[in-house]
């Protein structure tokens, strides 16, 4: 009885958790799309800046790494904050557009920490009541009883080859 209680547990455990990807993985989207306009407003600038001197966005970042040391910098920032841009994008192209069942096969691209982050600060778990939600859910009910069942049975499994060695 208990062993069932625990697998209902677990099984429950896991719905309730998996449920919450098609609302998160929505709101990592659009937290995405965000950051790339800003990052895009930022590159926008920035390469404006290089066109009153005349310069092509790598020359300006050349040039801005051959001043001081605060330029060096800056420069090394700004590009970070390119290949940001340019990783965001893609990603954001990716998934624009995709349901939830399709951003799935996308989950490992939710990596980007400070964004994960931002989405975790405001993100209110909740049993989501769509068709993907009730999918979703069906999975992590049928995940956690697997993993309890794999569980319970590495548990029991050096008691079951005691009882054999003592029986032969």
């Amino acid at each position: 009885m208990l062993t069932r209680a625990l697998a209902l547990t677990a099984g429950l455990t896991g719905a309730v958790g998996v449920a919450q990807f098609p609302e998160y993985s929505q709101q990592y989207v659009q937290r995405l799309g965000g950051a790339v306009d800003e990052l895009s407003r930022f590159m926008d600038e920035f390469d404006a800046d290089a066109a009153r001197l005349d310069m092509s966005r790598s020359a300006a970042l050349v040039d801005l790494a051959q001043g001081n040391q605060m330029g060096a910098a800056r420069a090394d920032t700004i590009v970070r904050t390119i290949e940001r841009h340019e990783r965001f994008s893609r990603d954001l192209e990716q998934m624009q557009g995709l349901g939830p069942f399709s951003r799935a096969r996308y989950a490992t691209r939710f990596n980007d920490g400070e964004l994960a982050g931002r989405v975790w600060e405001n993100y209110k778990p909740a049993m989501p009541v769509t068709f993907e939600g009730a999918m979703f859910a069906e999975l992590g009910f049928l995940s956690g009883l697997a993993l309890f069942s794999v569980l319970i049975y590495l548990l029991r499994l050096p008691f079951k080859l005691f009882r054999r060695t003592s029986d032969a």
